[in-house]
């Protein structure tokens, strides 16, 4: 390949923020990477809800954009000063910036990881946002003085792609999730998955009720929050004193402003709000966060749910489903 190369690709891009029927296939040149960069050749790319907050506009891009934040594939190309990838690699990746809906890509290396021989295309597409979100949340975002085994931790939307992989990951340690899901059925999934006990938080509209329950009164060390302003203040009810919430995420809308004077109230508590990609933010962090997830891949003590499966021309109805709340598990776009 000379240093000239272009290629002509086809993309997924949004001209304006809007519904699903902003997302259009379109064919772009595509060309070779420069210094800190790969080009990759994908394979299967990831469906996230980070996803649907870029196309409505809840976390704004510069116009136009093509969508997409994590795919698996193989290297074509690497820039000038990248010594961790070769021509030819298996690789996967999460990583700003968004792009990913694309038979093809230049993107930073930085976070650009290797993808072991024992895990597939569609797996590693699946896997690396949301198993890495998993990683950073039970292994990074943690209550004071840690957790423990035996500890209870509450996690929410608990039969989604996080969820499933944080269930199986929690039982590994020898956590006590309390899982909260929308259905009987996606109940039943994350106890399968490795959840303890499950809430149907439809039914049980308060869960923190039935969390203090199970915890006999005192509460859970961690919350893990995607779900946003449906579920803010029974979390923070749901904690024990000195307890966390980390929100990651807000599905249902934005949690509302936080008076800090019912910390104070509800026992000396900690909210924190993190993102996966401050976490990835470094070359070491990054290939330190794959490292643990490859591992606990390669064991078999997280396996990734791959559920839905779409033609990267068919976005329009994955993201429909997603809103729809039809999805359980992993969802991905074939290239």
């Amino acid at each position: 390949m000379t240093s000239n190369w272009t290629s002509t690709e086809q993309v997924v891009r949004i001209d304006q923020v809007g519904g699903p029927e902003q997302m259009k296939l379109v064919a772009v040149e595509t060309g070779m990477p420069g210094p800190g960069e790969v080009r990759i050749r994908h394979k299967a790319c990831g469906l996230n809800f980070i996803d649907i907050y870029h196309r409505n506009g809840s976390y704004p891009l510069p116009m136009p954009a093509v969508l997409g934040m994590e795919a698996a594939g193989v290297v074509e190309a690497v820039g000038e000063g990248v010594t961790h990838l070769a021509v030819g690699d298996r690789a996967a990746y999460a990583s700003p910036p968004p792009g990913a809906y694309a038979t093809a890509r230049v993107l930073p290396a930085r976070s650009v990881c290797k993808l072991p021989e024992g895990i597939d295309f569609e797996t590693g597409a699946a896997m690396m946002l949301k198993g890495l979100t998993a990683q950073y949340l039970l292994r990074r975002t943690l209550p004071q003085g840690g957790l423990q085994a035996g500890d209870h931790v509450l996690f929410h939307a608990a039969a989604g792609g996080v969820g499933l992989i944080a269930c199986q990951w929690a039982k590994a340690l020898g956590l006590q999730l309390i899982g909260t899901a929308g259905s009987d059925e996606k109940c039943a999934l994350a106890l399968q998955a490795g959840a303890s006990h499950v809430i149907n938080y439809r039914r049980e509209p308060d869960f923190a009720s039935q969390v203090r329950e199970i915890t006999g009164g005192r509460g859970v060390k961690v919350v893990y929050d995607s779900v946003g302003a449906d579920t803010w203040e029974g979390s923070l009810n749901s904690l024990a004193p000195f307890g966390l919430l980390a929100s990651f995420g807000n599905a249902s809308g934005m949690a509302p402003p936080l008076n800090l004077g019912t910390l104070a109230a509800k026992g000396s508590l900690y909210v924190t709000r993190p993102t996966l990609f401050t976490h990835l933010a470094t070359r070491e962090n990054s290939q330190l966060m794959a490292d643990d997830l490859f591992a606990m891949v390669l064991s078999g003590q997280v396996k990734i749910p791959v559920e839905q499966r779409y033609p990267l021309a068919e976005v329009v109805q994955a993201h429909r489903d997603m809103e729809a709340r039809k999805t359980v598990g992993c969802g991905i776009l074939l290239v």
